[in-house]
């Protein structure tokens, strides 16, 4: 499991486990399971917009806004409802662009919860994921070019390990299968460019 990934489950507390579980109408244990199949590919996906200076500017321009987030505020309003869903949608909408229902369907087939409650889980999960970004941002003082830099590096974890066969699956660019390097080179300047803001 990469660092990013580490920390962002670490302020996932039993508690909040449940709550999501909850969200989502099935088994704590099950929630678990597919928050932990559920980040790499966040993770994969972030990290392939990082890799232009175009695209690393622009994510790094919008942890700004993400910066100094309490992740247990940011949870409770997407839980709470109050439209967090809504911005988490959003965010997924720049990290995937096109290839958010693939991501969705993929993940859903992968954990067996079925592509509607896994894009409601990474609805969940990208607020979290782009909270705990923003304070790892600011605290290490990071660089547009050292935030993807940092964000390669994690997907090269990613694509070498068990999990990045899905994060292959969704974003396999040069049809070897996996995730990797070059997928991320043949990506070009992805999506946070031409959309906006996240």
């Amino acid at each position: 499991m990469s660092d990013l990934t580490n920390q962002v489950l670490g302020h996932l507390d039993d508690q909040r486990i449940q709550a999501i579980a909850r969200q989502l109408g099935v088994e704590p244990s099950e929630a678990e399971s597919a928050i932990k199949q559920a980040m790499p590919l966040l993770i994969g996906g972030l990290a392939r917009n990082a890799q232009t200076d175009a695209g690393a500017g622009a994510l790094h321009s919008a942890l700004g806004d993400h910066a100094g987030s309490d992740v247990g505020s940011i949870l409770g309003s997407v839980l709470g409802g109050g439209g967090g869903l809504g911005g988490g949608a959003a965010i997924l909408g720049h990290i995937f662009g096109a290839r958010q229902d693939q991501a969705a369907q993929g993940l859903g087939q992968q954990t067996g919860l079925g592509p509607q409650n896994a894009g409601q889980l990474l609805a969940i999960l990208a607020p979290v994921v782009m909270g705990v970004l923003g304070n790892m941002s600011q605290r290490q003082g990071m660089s547009a070019s050292g935030l993807g830099s940092v964000l390669g590096q994690e997907a090269q974890r990613i694509g070498g390990s068990n999990a990045g066969g899905l994060l292959g699956a969704v974003f396999d660019q040069d049809g070897d299968g996996r995730f990797g390097l070059s997928d991320v080179l043949k990506m070009g300047e992805g999506l946070l460019g031409p959309r906006g803001r996240v």
